[in-house]
């Protein structure tokens, strides 16, 4: 059997969109001599539609999108993922559910057992689990057809599992000898090396093929690489899709042979590609077309510029430098010269005037240059407002640029650089954005050289450097890592080397600014564990044990 692994980027609830996507990507599978195609997890819907699946009409709006393929796709079996709604009287009244159709026919229907709720995942707040299953027979061969997590919860690769089911090894116990997982599975760092391990394993194990198809693309802070693939019955990776971008390849079971394109070489290079992606999809899924970028000669405003215009092209990004008399000659050059490189608007509003305004009236008998943390967060809040306002004046998104190591211990300002629709760069540690900026300039100088080489400043005061007020970003990130990205404790962290003073006050800032992050735009994942919905940690707290 031929069988299509089509990986489609949906739209959450443009059902007219999956159907196009879903009509055409059939059409071009029948011409490829395909026997069936198969689609990702909630493909009809987009994945997660989260409390959309209250609405009624919501959940009436995959049933139609079904019959209608159902009614025009012909010539081809068909796997796809949608909501369906639970009959039984008591439960979750939806299910996540994969269907086999052909020749206007419902052949076979599962609902997904295994239920995460960890990390971004909430499904239990929805869906009743599925009951266990059974091979279907379809063109000579025994299916057996999971959904997602249904496939995570292997003996053989985790230690501790969450559930008590393993659908995979129950189907293949009854005698599956192919096994098709549909998937919404997120990208992060490191992820798809375990994903593949553990898909390569099963097939292995179990001695048949195993289909892959995982949805792309990003639906608000969420990304999906996609990288769908089929693995042999020896666990070799024998076919798969190109990363974040929507793509399709052939398999045949019969020669155990597939297509195979090419993916993301580095962890570096994949996140870039990731954060391309999502914030293409993001801005023009929220219905924007064009962005703006306030430039201040940083290595971090610089990453966003160029992120920006590779999502959406140059004439789509217009970039806005605003000094004050603290900023050094060099940031005019270097942001111009960044504009020029990139081919964007670029326009300079000096923000001095305004700031004396400020300050004299917040602070009549002050002295401007006499600077408190009042004076500094006032000139990031005359910056944020003045980027809000070309937002409303011009009809478009401002992205903000604060990474991850200053968002993790509150080294921005709420109202001020924190100002923005989207949070391009929120999950990439300061450590990561130079080697992210780095790969871009492997074939040309697009950030200049003394962008990369200059000391991090806010310039919101004289002579003033990250460091001033944070310890050196390698010894950060890592602290940062161990405590965000691990959960490990302030003992596991000094033991591991890491000085106990610098590790108290860092989770001291994190602790302390949770309440700036919950005010923050929305940011792109591509950590395994992000600030926001992932890692859900109350306001006001006290640890204190006795």
């Amino acid at each position: 059997m031929k069988i299509a692994i089509v990986q489609i980027n949906p739209l959450i609830g443009d059902f007219k969109r999956q159907f196009a996507r879903i009509s055409a990507a059939c059409d071009q599978a029948k011409k490829d001599g395909c026997d069936l195609a198969v689609f990702p997890e909630m493909v009809l819907c987009g994945y997660p539609p989260r409390d959309l699946l209250e609405q009624h009409g919501f959940v009436e709006a995959n049933s139609a999108c079904l019959e209608r393929l159902m009614a025009e796709v012909h010539g081809i079996g068909v796997i796809c993922g949608l909501v369906t709604a639970n009959p039984a009287d008591g439960g979750k009244p939806l299910f996540n559910t994969a269907v086999l159709f052909e020749g206007g026919r419902l052949l076979h229907q599962v609902h997904k057992q295994l239920l995460p709720t960890y990390d971004v995942f909430d499904e239990r707040r929805h869906f009743e689990p599925g009951q266990p299953s059974r091979p279907f027979v379809y063109k000579g061969h025994r299916i057996g057809l999971t959904i997602c997590e249904d496939a995570w919860n292997d003996k053989d690769v985790f230690r501790r599992r969450l559930y008590a089911l393993d659908p995979v090894s129950q189907l293949a116990g009854e005698g599956a000898d192919l096994l098709i997982n549909i998937a919404a599975s997120p990208f992060h760092m490191g992820k798809r090396t375990f994903r593949d391990r553990l898909l390569s394993n099963l097939a292995a194990k179990h001695k048949v093929p195993l289909v892959f198809a995982n949805q792309v693309g990003g639906n608000d802070h969420i990304l999906f690489d996609g990288a769908s693939a089929a693995f042999d019955c020896e666990g070799r990776r024998v076919a798969r899709c190109r990363d974040f971008e929507e793509d399709y390849v052939c398999f045949d079971t019969g020669s155990g042979q597939g297509e195979t394109h090419a993916q993301s070489e580095t962890d570096v290079e994949a996140v870039l590609r990731a954060l391309v992606m999502g914030t293409k999809d993001y801005v023009t899924k929220c219905g924007f077309k064009k962005v703006v970028v306030g430039l201040s000669g940083g290595v971090d405003s610089a990453l966003v510029s160029c992120i920006a215009v590779q999502a959406l092209g140059a004439e789509h990004v217009a970039t806005v430098f605003m000094p004050s008399h603290f900023t050094s000659p060099d940031n005019y050059e270097d942001t111009r010269q960044l504009a020029h490189n990139l081919g964007i608007a670029y326009s300079i509003i000096p923000i001095d005037e305004i700031y004396h305004d400020f300050v004299k009236l917040l602070r009549p008998k002050a002295d401007p240059d006499d600077l408190t943390l009042t004076e500094q967060n006032i000139q990031a809040r005359i910056r944020g407002t003045l980027l809000m306002g070309i937002s409303n004046r011009d009809g478009c998104m401002v992205l903000s640029t604060g990474n991850k190591s200053e968002l993790a211990v509150g080294y921005c300002t709420l109202y001020g650089d924190m100002n923005g629709g989207l949070a391009v760069i929120s999950d990439v540690h300061k450590t990561l954005v130079y080697e992210i900026c780095r790969h871009i300039n492997q074939s040309a100088e697009i950030i200049p050289r003394r962008i990369l080489e200059k000391a991090p400043s806010a310039e919101l005061k004289p002579n003033q450097t990250d460091q001033d007020d944070l310890p050196p970003y390698e010894r950060l990130d890592a602290i940062l890592k161990g405590y965000v990205e691990e959960a490990r404790s302030a003992d596991e962290l000094v033991s591991v080397g890491h000085d106990a003073r610098l590790v108290a006050d860092v989770i001291a800032r994190v602790d302390r600014n949770e309440y700036k992050r919950h005010q923050a735009a929305p940011g792109l994942k591509v950590t395994a564990k992000a600030f926001g919905e992932g890692r859900r940690y109350p306001l006001a707290k006290r640890l204190n044990p006795l």
